[in-house]
């Protein structure tokens, strides 16, 4: 069975007709920064960016209202939903000239969480949305670009069947089970980089990944794509209750009834050949607070392969030469968006083609002493008074100016094992844990521990929380684990 239970709104319980659900950004903005409450902080900063100009891709936000109509609903919806919905589908369908489920120019979609404060990684992403055997010979087409296309239908194979349709892996030692078949396929072909996979060869793992789900959950992949729509739109509102955002939930304060909106939001590309890149971005350095452009970005990628930590990124301040114009645009960006939003900013971009786009942006999550330099300087600059700047130094975050430092005199004696991306400052010690149940047995019996991973998933926040220290093999400074990490 399928984790996720795809229901149609509910036709039997009438909702006021005046009342909205569905707010749009691109061309038609509805919405502003000031409706986070209504938006979540990700649709209210989307449309934000979107009415001042910023090249935001067009899309539309559900509200946090559906949200706590679906659980108080027997997670069923507003009947009003359905028709918003396909209403804002078709808008985003006339901005870009393209067709939702067609084959000549088809529309693809991200459907992403959104809550009123960030809850980095909790939650569930999907990305490529829209894709079936028919439209990915459209993408393929269109693009002129068939490795491309087979590429995002293998990562939306991948995406939907752990969200959506429950193929995870079933024990915390357990890779994830499309990994594995991925991992196969490479070691076979005797290549190391997914980049290197041909058009066949990722043909090939589509037919595999789709065994697997018919195997696992006895039923076939979707290939209807509204209804793929539904089924991720459930799979996110059906993520703020799932273990690991109660988790953070309960650790950051943050109230359970504020619930998630949910943003469907045209997909660009950052995997469409080497012109292309994605990454995620600081306008200042969040481990100290440094005025600095800090960041990382993956060419030929998708920006999933940078949060989720799953390739080591490049420091943003390589694709100045990789990719100057870009690099430009992107300085011009970070300067409007800190001068509007007056804060520090954690935002992330995808290069398609050449072409910039921002796909969202939010107050960053910072050290302790990060807090301190950015508030200090940022008052100086003007962008905030004295009030304000002291209200972003969080009393707790200052106990992380206290973390323990190694002796330099000590490091200098030691013997240099390994080196790394350091996620944020100070150091630690301690046992070394391989799993997120170990970290916490450790530490429940009194030891300390470092959590050890090839990367971490959302799903290690427990083990994360109990750890004086994680390291990772893979992953970079900007990884959905980094800004844990950090915030803790």
């Amino acid at each position: 069975m399928s984790r996720t239970q795809i229901k149609k709104p509910n036709k039997s319980k009438k909702s006021p007709k005046s009342k909205k659900f569905v707010y749009e950004f691109g061309k038609k903005t509805d919405g502003n920064t000031t409706m986070r409450e209504l938006l979540g902080g990700k649709g209210a900063n989307l449309a934000e960016m979107a009415s001042i100009g910023l090249p935001v891709p067009p899309g539309f936000t559900i509200s946090t209202e559906v949200c706590t109509y679906y659980y108080d609903h027997q997670q069923r919806y507003p009947a009003a939903l359905r028709q918003s919905v396909e209403s804002s589908v078709r808008s985003v369908e006339k901005q870009l000239g393209k067709k939702f489920g067609g084959r000549k120019n088809p529309l693809l979609v991200s459907v992403r969480s959104g809550a009123r404060d960030s809850m980095p990684g909790m939650m569930d992403t999907i990305l490529n949305l829209g894709l079936n055997d028919d439209t990915v010979e459209g993408l393929a087409d269109v693009s002129n670009n068939p490795q491309f296309a087979w590429d995002c239908y293998r990562r939306f194979i991948q995406m939907y069947g752990g969200v959506v349709m429950g193929v995870t892996a079933r024990t915390e030692e357990e890779e994830d089970p499309f990994h594995i078949i991925l991992e196969k396929l490479k070691h076979s072909l005797h290549i190391e980089s997914d980049s290197e996979l041909s058009t066949a060869n990722l043909q090939t793992l589509v037919t595999r990944y789709k065994a697997l789900i018919r195997k696992r959950t006895r039923s076939a992949f979707p290939q209807d794509v509204m209804q793929q729509l539904w089924g991720a739109i459930s799979a996110v509102f059906g993520s703020w209750r799932n273990d690991r955002a109660i988790l953070y939930r309960q650790e950051y304060d943050i109230p359970a009834e504020w619930g998630t909106a949910v943003n469907v939001q045209a997909m660009v590309f950052g995997n469409a050949g080497n012109d292309s890149a994605t990454g995620v971005a600081f306008t200042r350095d969040p481990a100290n607070g440094e005025k600095l452009f800090y960041g990382e970005y993956l060419i030929n990628a998708q920006g999933e392969d940078v949060v989720a930590g799953v390739r080591t990124p490049n420091a943003i301040s390589m694709l100045a030469k990789e990719m100057p114009k870009s690099f430009k645009d992107l300085e011009k960006v970070r300067a409007k968006l800190e001068k509007h939003f007056k804060d520090m900013q954690d935002f992330e971009f995808t290069i398609e083609k050449k072409k910039l786009f921002i796909l969202q942006t939010r107050n960053g999550k910072r050290t302790g002493l990060a807090a301190v330099r950015i508030a200090v300087e940022m008052q100086k600059e003007r962008l905030m008074n004295v009030e304000t700047a002291l209200l972003k130094i969080p009393a707790e975050s200052i106990d992380s100016l206290l973390v323990p430092v190694f002796d330099p005199k000590a490091l200098k004696a030691a013997t240099v094992i390994a080196t790394g991306l350091p996620a944020g400052p100070g150091g630690a010690t301690g046992r070394i844990a391989f799993t997120a149940a170990q970290a916490e047995k450790a530490t429940r019996e009194g030891k300390k521990v470092v959590l050890c991973r090839t990367e971490t998933s959302p799903d290690d926040l427990k083990g994360m929380l109990h750890s004086q220290g994680i390291l990772t093999s893979r992953g970079g400074v900007s990884s959905h684990a980094a800004l844990v990490a950090r915030q803790d």
